[in-house]
Formats: structure tokens, sequence, C-alpha cells
């Protein structure tokens, strides 16, 4: 079984507005249903619970049912920060998953998942263990040496851009999260599961990636987010 865990605890305080940003409304639709309806839409999806703020599980509940995200099967209350919020949708899972059940976790404000992103980490944790989307860096890196200048670079082919979707099989999943809470190991900051995985030693492996999935913290991703779903394709382009 595949079960996506959508991430939609947090407050959106950066983006200004009155309302947490998954639940902003971009042509008549809230930005947690778009990144619903490509877990929905994709064919090796079986089931999905969303981690949600307090309050608005009710909502999220109506939102799936006018929009027919019918593989909603839970609604769990997300915690304090980032890390406890996956924890609390991993540990929800204990007594509805096996060990080499597929989880994938992503953002729910990162609302344009590609599909064929999502079907490489989930074929890649198949293959070893886990999965996590990635890209290569397209600028230089400089280290900073005195505030107004560097002496030094990072290489960029030695380096990757991590995100979501990122998948993992169940049974490390949860041992991961029950080990670095009970020895706090990667639970703090910005930590997340990728970062806290190699923590705990964990080796990953890079999936597909794609710049279209982008994630909605200010109002200008928001702008960004609205003209590529108001953009047309060119047919020439291979």
């Amino acid at each position: 079984m595949n079960v996506a865990i959508i991430i939609a605890g947090g407050s959106g305080t950066r983006m200004g507005q009155d309302i947490p940003k998954q639940f902003i409304n971009v042509y008549d639709k809230p930005v947690l249903i778009y990144t619903l309806e490509g877990f929905q839409k994709h064919p090796k999806i079986d089931a999905i619970e969303v981690v949600c703020i307090d309050g608005w599980h009710d909502i999220v509940w109506a939102y799936a049912k006018q929009f027919n995200i019918d593989k909603l099967k839970w609604i769990v209350s997300g915690g304090k920060s980032g890390q406890e919020s996956i924890r609390n949708g991993v540990y929800n899972l204990e007594d509805k998953c096996g060990p080499d059940d597929v989880i994938i976790i992503h953002d729910g404000i990162r609302p344009l998942v590609d599909a064929t992103v999502l079907s490489d980490v989930i074929i890649k944790c198949e293959q070893y263990g886990n999965g996590v989307t990635s890209l290569p860096y397209n600028e230089q890196i400089f280290i900073v040496d005195d505030e107004i200048s560097t002496v030094k670079y990072i290489p960029r082919e030695t380096l990757r851009r991590v995100s979501t979707p990122q998948a993992y099989k169940f049974g490390k999943l949860d041992w991961a999260y029950h080990e670095a809470f009970e020895k706090e190991i990667g639970i703090y900051g910005s930590s997340y599961t990728n970062t806290m995985m190699v923590e705990l030693g964990e080796r990953l492996y890079f999936a597909a990636g794609s710049d279209k999935n982008i994630k909605l913290t200010t109002k200008d991703d928001l702008e960004m987010f609205k003209a590529y779903l108001k953009a047309d394709k060119d047919n020439w382009l291979k």
C-alpha cells in the first residue's frame, strides 16, 4: 500500500494573510486541494492522510467531498513544529500500515507536484528503501568569509536541492521518528524527515525533481503559482 501524508499544519504567517496559506483560494479552489488532487489522480496512491491545524478538520473533510478527494482517509492534528506534525501523521498509521508499505511525505503548500516526480519517488523507495525528490544547483554557491566577501566556493556538481515529495518504507520511518524524539536527534529548527534520517545515519537516494514544484511561502510565490496555472504549454517544445 502507498500512503501519502500531506502536511498542512502551518499557520502561514510569512504570507501575511488572515487564514493559513494552504486554505487560500486560487481561482475558486483552495491551495491544499490542488495538492491533494495531484495525489488523488495518481494511480499508485492508495490512501491520503492530511496533518492539519486544529479547527480546520471539518473544513478539509468538506473540501474533500466537494472536490471528490475520496482517497482521503484520515485527518490528524499537527504539532508545534513541522517535525511534530509529521511524527503525528506517522504514529497515526501504526495500526494501519505494514513495514514495507511506502509512505510519501509532501508539503500541502507545494500544489504543483508532477506525476512523473511522484512516480519516481515511489519507484526509488521500492528499490532502495527511500526516495527523495531532488534537483541539481544551477547557480554558483560561495561561502561567506567576512560578511562582505568570500574566498571559497562549493562546486555545484556536489550539491542537490532536496524537497518533497519524499518516500520511505513505513517500518524504517516509524522507527526513525521514535528514535529521533526519544534521543532528540534531528527534530529542531528547520529539520525535516530527510535531514533527520541522515542524522540518524541513514543513506538517502535521489529521485527526480521539477522546478515547478514550488513552495508557497510568500505572496510572490502565490503569484508564480497563479502564473503556472494560466500558462499554456508550447507544442513545439520537446
